[in-house]
């Protein structure tokens, strides 16, 4: 089942938010690349946005050599401000909002705090051609009942003055993430979904797992989720350095 018509849709913009946890940076990175591939190179401009001003470890910058070799347009500071925990906005997703021939994936920063900055693109928003979806992962705390996460949508909504318009399944426990786990969240989607008034617009499942589902389980379009971003405590460490020099000459001992 397909997200939706990239050739005859209006939809230019989808921005992307969820609490703390939701994956929503894994989410946004892995939608930039499947409408790639799903677009062709000649056919429709992709980019993506790193509006997370607020955590500093999960950002969809740190797949920044992946999705600039697919041909996807990164916005997000560089060279030394890229890993610096700074609230820093670029101009240029200004641009990405108002342009008509790029497809954009925006990664907002999670709770009402990392909504906050969509309160001063709002008035670029144009509800004609945007969507705004909200990652429901049922692990979560607090984001376990219908209740908790309308209270987290809420709080969103009020912060960025934008209305959610679709929700995203991604219930998940990093490596201990099942099948049934999987249909659980799903089916907690759904009744959030149908008290919002919104559609459940996917299902975001890590490949492993999505192999595991019963076939004809999901009712939804399928975003299979390959793992991209890691944060620096699990990211393997160079080498040391100094004795393989020193044995290489290069060093001198004192």
């Amino acid at each position: 089942m397909m997200l939706f018509d990239l050739e005859n849709s209006p939809l230019r913009s989808i921005l992307i938010c969820g609490d703390y946890g939701s994956g929503k940076s894994e989410v946004s990175v892995n939608l930039a690349l499947h409408l790639r591939e799903r677009a062709g190179r000649d056919q429709l401009q992709l980019a993506i946005a790193d509006l997370d001003l607020v955590n500093p470890y999960f950002r969809c910058r740190e797949a920044r050599e992946p999705l600039e070799a697919a041909g996807i347009r990164v916005v997000a500071p560089r060279d030394g401000q890229q890993h610096a925990d700074l609230p820093i906005l670029l101009p240029e997703v200004k641009g990405l909002l108002q342009d008509t021939r790029t497809l954009s994936v925006l990664d907002v920063g999670g709770d009402e705090v990392g909504a906050r900055v969509l309160a001063s693109l709002a008035p670029f928003v144009a509800a004609e051609r945007s969507a705004f979806w909200f990652v429901v992962n049922q692990s979560r705390p607090f984001c376990d009942t219908v209740e908790g996460c309308g209270q987290a949508i809420a709080r969103v909504e009020g912060a960025s003055g934008l209305r959610v318009t679709g929700l995203i399944a991604n219930t998940h426990l990093m490596t201990e993430t099942t099948p049934e786990m999987v249909l659980e969240g799903v089916r907690l989607a759904e009744r959030v979904a149908s008290a919002r008034g919104v559609p459940l617009e996917l299902c975001a499942v890590m490949e492993g797992v999505a192999a595991g589902l019963p076939e004809g389980a999901l009712r939804y379009p399928l975003l299979p989720l390959r793992r991209l971003l890691t944060p620096p405590w699990v990211r393997p460490e160079p080498p040391p350095i100094g004795p393989a020099l020193m044995r290489a000459g290069l060093l001198s001992r004192r």
